[in-house]
């Protein structure tokens, strides 16, 4: 078992998810996040708030640790100056302080935007070179990035998970391909962690998706088997769907949505004010 795990981004979603599945692996939990505290902690979890693009706040938390599982950034597109400092930021200092502590490993919540212009119907693997839709986008391949070259020249690793589609049900004929349950989340993040060695390694965040677009076969190195599969809700959801347009890079490409949101505007309110028209 680890000493100690330091949660980023504990109070978002995906972060929250993770808390209770990274507090059984460690002996102490350590989340962080800018809420003001958090519900239900685990009796070996205590909550720090901090602003991880602060260095000396990064510095503080990652004291004895022995992994860190990075949730936290801006998980949205949005102005560069706010991604500057939540996302690309944030990552320098983790990946710093994580090299001056002598962590062994960082699991690092990744993007399928950081190839979200990619066509779909290329099947990509994990090689496909990086092709942002967003700011967003750019900042998880400036982390990716920055993993290779702690990996290369500090001999820290990193499993850089992109993910795709975690929103915790298959609403539309996209996430059929881009859909990643909860549970499969889970079990990403928990192999991640428990694998006796990775090196530098990217994956698809992805559960087991007949109609998926992305080559994630590489994820089976370190024990990932998803379970989960949006093709049981195919019909429903095609029933109901608009026909995709091949012109349209929305319903073309990985990033769907964020493939064609102006730079530095909010890619989930612009759908949110579509839902709300329809």
């Amino acid at each position: 078992m680890l000493k100690k795990i330091v949660l980023t981004g504990a109070a978002g979603r995906l972060g929250g998810i993770c808390r209770k599945p990274m507090a059984a692996l460690c002996e102490a939990l350590v989340s962080t996040d800018l809420a003001e505290g958090l519900d239900d902690l685990a009796p070996n979890e205590t909550y720090v708030r901090a602003d991880i693009g602060d260095a000396d706040a990064v510095h503080a938390l990652l004291e004895g640790a022995d992994m860190v599982v990075h949730f936290g950034s801006i998980a949205d597109e949005a102005p560069w100056e706010k991604i500057l400092h939540s996302n690309i930021l944030s990552a320098y200092n983790i990946w710093e302080s994580s090299h001056q502590h002598g962590v062994k490993r960082i699991v690092f919540a990744s993007s399928i935007h950081a190839v979200g212009m990619h066509k779909k119907h290329d099947f990509i693997g994990v090689d496909a070179p990086h092709r942002p839709d967003t700011y967003y986008g750019l900042s998880k391949c400036f982390s990716e990035d920055l993993a290779s070259l702690y990996w290369d020249k500090r001999g820290l690793e990193t499993v850089a998970m992109r993910i795709a589609s975690a929103s915790g049900k298959v609403g539309n004929s996209r996430a059929l391909g881009s859909w990643l349950s909860d549970g499969d989340l889970i079990q990403l993040v928990e192999k991640s962690v428990t694998a006796p060695t990775t090196g530098f390694t990217v994956v698809y965040g992805v559960s087991n998706n007949d109609r998926a677009g992305l080559d994630n076969s590489g994820a089976s190195a370190l024990g990932y088997r998803p379970k989960d599969n949006a093709e049981e809700f195919a019909a429903e959801i095609l029933a109901n769907a608009p026909p995709q347009n091949n012109q349209d890079p929305e319903d073309m490409c990985h990033g769907g949505p964020f493939a064609v949101v102006p730079l530095g505007e909010s890619g989930v309110e612009m759908i949110r004010r579509r839902s709300v028209k329809t």
